[in-house]
Formats: structure tokens, C-alpha cells, sequence
């Protein structure tokens, strides 16, 4: 399917290689039917642990931040995005019983109108027809996923309105808003279930064991990417943060002949339009083409 030239797609994410592990076959998918995407990493990933035991080396650690800008920028260059650091720090993932506070001035505390005002400025100067983000669990509980969820939505509902942050640019309307659910319980298991039809190995026993159904939460999926072409695509962007994936690890233990047969889709959840379309959805932009050229038109 095309998409005519002109329309623009937004993700904002919490971490550097977020934009990677959620959504990125889509991503390439669109950029290379000639879509601008905008990727917003809301923190450098300071906090972020080495998960890669080959990275686990001295000097690292000590330049974690350093490390995972280059890391983005390689990532960048292969999904062919643009990228925006929002400028807040990580705040970690807290453990123990009970959890220890979280660091004073990382993103989960800033203020929620000093973030939102970052990110209208964004909206505002790319002009995105569609945003995605996390739903209000973050995707998971991290504080920084579910500050990028809040922080997403505030900024969706302040760009369009001139009397809010009147500084940061002409207002811009997103005309859909959708929340990534690429981690979906039904996708595991028909994946472990075609592994073991196989006679191979999988990789998602364990993880099923603990992931109790939530049939109201699958549920919400309303749109359905084909992007299994560009799986290839989203894993050299992964392997680029080499910090954080371990190549001979979870993420590339299911082949990817049987990820593009049994599930070759990437899934996302409609929360906001002020288009119509009909659900569900095979593509981002249903319903926006016609009114994208009218906005460009009412924007001239």
C-alpha cells in the first residue's frame, strides 16, 4: 500500500532503543514508502543496566551515556528517522520491597508542564499527522514509560490549542493517536505454539508461565501493520544498541521465517482521531489522506 508524499509520523518513546524494540518494522515500513518519521527519546537512558553480558566491560558503564547517543545515532541512521532527544535523565527502574524513591530531577518527577512544553515544541516544528506512545501502564510499569504515556497524551491535547504554551510554535493538530502494543500475550503464544509444532526450542516458555490472559486488554488492538519485510530492518536497528541487546538473546531465538508467517504484523490500539475510520485498521494513516491534504492546505 502507498502513502502519498507529505504525510508525517511521530513516535515518542522513554529510552534510546525503545524506538527499536516497539514498532520499528513499521517504522521502516513507512519510511520507505516515502513518510517523514520522527522519533522523541525523552531520556538518554543514563540509568539504563548493560543487558549485553559481550558489553559488560570496563569503561561502559562509566560512559553509559555517551555510548548510548552513538548507539541511537547508528540505530537512526538504519530506520532512516529523524531524532530528537527531549532532554530529561532516566530515572532508573527502582527495586526492592518497598521501592526506594526515585532519583531527585529525573524525568518521573519532572514537572508535567515543563515536559509537555518540550514536547509541544516538537509536535508543533514536525507536524505529525499520526502519534504513537505507550498506554497508560507505559507497556510495562517503568516510571519513565509511564511518564512518556502522560506526558504523550498532554502534549497531543496542548499542540492544537493556541492558548497553551503560546511560545512554542503555531498550534498543530495530530489527527490520530495510537498506543504501541507489540508485546501482546496472543502474538507469544502463537509464536511458542508454532515452535514447539516445529520440534523447536521456545524462548517464550517461561515468560507465558507468569503472563496471565487478559482477554480485555487484547482486546484493544484495533490496527494491524503488515511489516514482516522489515523485521530484517528492525533487528540490525536493535543489534545497534549493543548495550542493551544481546544478539544471542531473547529477542533473536524465534527464526524469522516463523515471526513473518505466524505474526507479521506489528500491533497498535486507536485511542484519538478526528478522522473517520472504519476498524479494524491495516495501516496508520486509514482515514488521514484526505484529510492530511486539507490541513497542509489550511496550514499554507
Amino acid at each position: 500500500m502507498s502513502v502519498p508524499e507529505g504525510l508525517r509520523l511521530m513516535h515518542v518513546h522513554a529510552h534510546p532503543d525503545d524506538e527499536s524494540s516497539k514498532g520499528a518494522a513499521t517504522t521502516a515500513k513507512y519510511v520507505a514508502e516515502g513518510v517523514d518519521v520522527h522519533v522523541v527519546t525523552c531520556t538518554g537512558g543514563e540509568r539504563g543496566s548493560i543487558l549485553n553480558p559481550k558489553m559488560d566491560k570496563p569503561g561502559v558503564l562509566e560512559n553509559i551515556t555517551e555510548i548510548r547517543r552513538k548507539e541511537m545515532d547508528a540505530a537512526r541512521e538504519i530506520l532512516g528517522i529523524k531524532q530528537d532527544w527531549l532532554g530529561f535523565v532516566d530515572s532508573g527502574w527502582p527495586e526492592g520491597d518497598p521501592k526506594p524513591p526515585l532519583p531527585e530531577g529525573c524525568f518521573a518527577l519532572v514537572p508535567l508542564e515543563e515536559a509537555t512544553e518540550r514536547l509541544v515544541r516538537l509536535v508543533r516544528s514536525f507536524r505529525p499527522h499520526v502519534m504513537t506512545t505507550y498506554d497508560e501502564n507505559g507497556g510495562y510499569p517503568h516510571p519513565d514509560h509511564i511518564r512518556c504515556h502522560e506526558v504523550s497524551m498532554a502534549a497531543y491535547e496542548a499542540a492544537s490549542d493556541p492558548d497553551r504554551f503560546p511560545d512554542a510554535g503555531e498550534p498543530w493538530q495530530v489527527l490520530k493517536v495510537y498506543y504501541q502494543h507489540g508485546f501482546n500475550r496472543p502474538r507469544a503464544v502463537a509464536l511458542h505454539e508454532e515452535l514447539l509444532r516445529r520440534g523447536l526450542p521456545s524462548p517464550l516458555a517461561e515468560r507465558l508461565e507468569d503472563w496471565k490472559p487478559d482477554p480485555a486488554h487484547d482486546a484493544r488492538v484495533t490496527t494491524r501493520v503488515e511489516c514482516a519485510d522489515y523485521f530484517p530492518v528492525r533487528d540490525r536497528a536493535l543489534l545497534a544498541h549493543a548495550t542493551q541487546i544481546d544478539p544471542d538473546g531473547f529477542f533473536f531465538q524465534i527464526p524469522l521465517e516463523v515471526q513473518r508467517e505466524i505474526w507479521p504484523t506489528e500491533d497498535f490500539e486507536l485511542v484519538k482521531s478526528s478522522v473517520g475510520t472504519d476498524l479494524p485498521e491495516d495501516d496508520l494513516f486509514a482515514g488521514i489522506r484526505t484529510e492530511a491534504a486539507s490541513q497542509e492546505d489550511g496550514a499554507a
